[in-house]
């Protein structure tokens, strides 16, 4: 699978990681073996990247068990999501917990206290138990308020929504982020489930064959990775099969500018 440094960092992630949004938010023994036996392919397929919330329910401690005896072998992003510092200090304590006291990248989850909360996450990254720090929204209302958020410079990292069907990022928030040297990470490449639920027919996805594209939910992920500008996207999932769909989607060639207008056409995009 392809690496991509992440922004300014030095650091290389793999183009295809994880999402633990309602997929991760389990609770019996069962479910939670279940989620280490995905966490194991995920590593042997190369995605190495997981990406989790307090928001998530139980993510983020049925991930950090998952992950129990191989932390090390993993990218782990979580966000701090609460508007009091009180409350914020918790959530950092419990996700150290989880987590083996080491955070890869720290998120302020949808903006929420950003002024309050990102010192918060300051105060961790000068200590060394975090080495990214990044700002996430799901909201195209909100971008003007995460572009100042990025212009700070004290975030190394986005999280936001981007695919063929929903573009919005792509006129003044990735520009930033690229002149800016932010890593990009992609929530719902694929529309949080509902654009994989729209299949086109097999004769106008056949074109896309040769760019080792079999199904529709690697269309759009290649989509999103054809963007140089994107670090990595992170779709959720409970299926090994379609984990490994979605690995499979993370190698070159990627799309030209003809072929991804033509996957957008096909989302209903205009």
């Amino acid at each position: 699978m392809e690496a991509r440094t992440f922004g300014k960092s030095g650091i290389r992630v793999p183009v295809i990681g994880m999402g633990t949004w309602r997929t991760f938010d389990v609770r019996t023994a069962e479910a939670e073996q279940a989620r280490r036996a995905l966490v194991s392919a995920a590593l042997a397929q190369g995605s190495t990247l997981f990406d989790s919330s307090p928001m998530y329910g139980d993510a983020e401690r049925v991930l950090g068990l998952a992950l129990a005896g191989r932390r090390d072998a993993a990218f782990v992003a979580t966000k701090v999501w609460t508007r009091t510092p009180a409350a914020a200090r918790e959530q950092i304590a419990a996700a150290f917990r989880f987590f083996a006291g080491q955070i890869d990248l720290y998120q302020v989850h949808n903006l929420i206290a950003w002024r309050e909360l990102l010192p918060l996450l300051e105060e961790r990254q000068a200590a060394g138990q975090v080495r990214l720090l990044g700002a996430t929204h799901y909201d195209h209302a909100a971008f003007p308020e995460l572009a100042t958020v990025m212009q700070t410079g004290r975030i190394q990292a986005i999280q936001v929504p981007y695919n063929a069907a929903d573009q919005a990022v792509a006129h003044e928030i990735l520009p930033l982020a690229q002149a800016l040297s932010l890593g990009v990470v992609v929530m719902r490449p694929l529309g949080g489930g509902d654009l994989v639920a729209r299949p086109p027919r097999p004769a106008e996805l056949a074109p896309l064959a040769a760019f080792g594209v079999q199904t529709w939910s690697q269309a759009l992920l290649k989509w999103v990775l054809s963007d140089p500008r994107v670090t990595v996207a992170i779709p959720a999932t409970s299926r090994l099969d379609h984990l490994a769909e979605h690995a499979a989607a993370g190698h070159p060639p990627w799309f030209d500018e003809e072929t991804r207008a033509r996957v957008s056409h096909l989302t209903g995009y205009r």
